[in-house]
């Protein structure tokens, strides 16, 4: 199993809280922020970048301020989040490397795409802690991953020959002509084995979708060892994500990295209406996050090697 090297450990330290665990506030989505910014596609077309950032802005300010770490894209919101010094000190920031959507395959496979230019050297260029990866993985058919394996592979290197830290995430998606009721059976066999090819190619930190069971939580924690691995909100409610959140850091997770389901009700184009449901709405949510973390995280090091051994045991 690939370790943290000293450099990536210091990384990793500044993006956990003083607990030792993830809570990592994001908002790298532009396309899917702008569907919640207006319904209409063409005022959603013209919702620019500019305005995104200082969507995103807000969030920082009202959010990453109590967190330990914010992520955001490279287009939208930096470098403005560190030249305005709206980030505090001590508030750590991931840079997504993904482009917003996918393109598809003839076969119905999803490629996944990144943000041109964005290399681990300009991402330290941008002041960041570190950089995140997002791509698709269909763990039970080969040939859906070929493409999407070889961005990972290219960005785990390319992060490594600089020595900064890179937070690797992955989603799964339904086959258009796929049973939804086969599809759902499928999902944690499909977030354990997509997990497993992310570790396999040197993944140090794992963001993931909510692994469906706590057996399959405890299955992700077994494969991953020392890597340790933070749980994706992916939109769903918040009190659907509580429960989640305290399955998952239960069985082994060292944390979370959170967005939609913080802030996807909070934002509008008016910025006073957003800062007042962030303030009223989206910070008592996160407040009962960081409570079940702090109920069920016990690790000792710098990730937990206490609260896996007893996922494990």
């Amino acid at each position: 199993m690939t370790k943290l090297t000293t450099a990536e450990m210091r990384g990793y330290q500044q993006i956990c809280g003083s607990d030792g665990a993830m809570m990592v506030i994001a908002c790298d989505q532009r396309g899917g922020m702008r569907s919640l910014l207006a319904r209409d596609p063409a005022e959603q077309a013209a919702i620019s970048d500019r305005v995104l950032g200082d969507t995103k802005a807000d969030i920082a300010r009202f959010l990453a301020s109590k967190a330990s770490c914010v992520l955001v894209d490279p287009i939208c919101a930096v470098p403005a989040l560190v030249d305005d010094r709206v980030l505090q000190r001590d508030t750590a920031l991931l840079i997504g490397l993904d482009a917003s959507g996918w393109d598809t395959s003839p076969e119905g496979y999803r490629l996944s795409k990144l943000v041109p230019g964005i290399s681990a050297r300009r991402v330290r260029q941008l002041g960041a802690t570190g950089g995140k990866i997002m791509v698709y993985l269909r763990s039970d058919r080969d040939a859906a991953n070929a493409y999407n394996i070889q961005i990972l592979k290219q960005c785990i290197e390319d992060f490594a020959h600089e020595d900064l830290l890179l937070v690797v995430e992955f989603l799964t998606y339904k086959f258009d002509d796929e049973d939804e009721a086969d599809y759902k059976a499928k999902l944690p066999s499909l977030i354990v084995g997509g997990s497993k090819i992310c570790l396999d190619l040197g993944a140090k930190v794992l963001k993931i979708p909510y692994p469906g069971s706590s057996e399959a939580c405890a299955e992700v924690t077994r494969l991953a060892g020392d890597v340790p691995w933070a749980v994706l909100s992916a939109g769903v409610d918040h009190t659907t994500f509580l429960t989640q959140v305290e399955d998952a850091m239960r069985n082994g997770a060292s944390g979370v990295i959170a967005g939609r389901s913080l802030w996807k009700d909070c934002i509008s184009l008016d910025r006073s209406v957003t800062k007042d449901r962030l303030e009223t709405v989206a910070v008592p949510r996160l407040r009962e996050i960081q409570a079940v973390i702090a109920m069920h995280f016990k690790g000792t090091g710098s990730h937990g090697a206490d609260q896996r051994q007893r996922a494990h045991g």
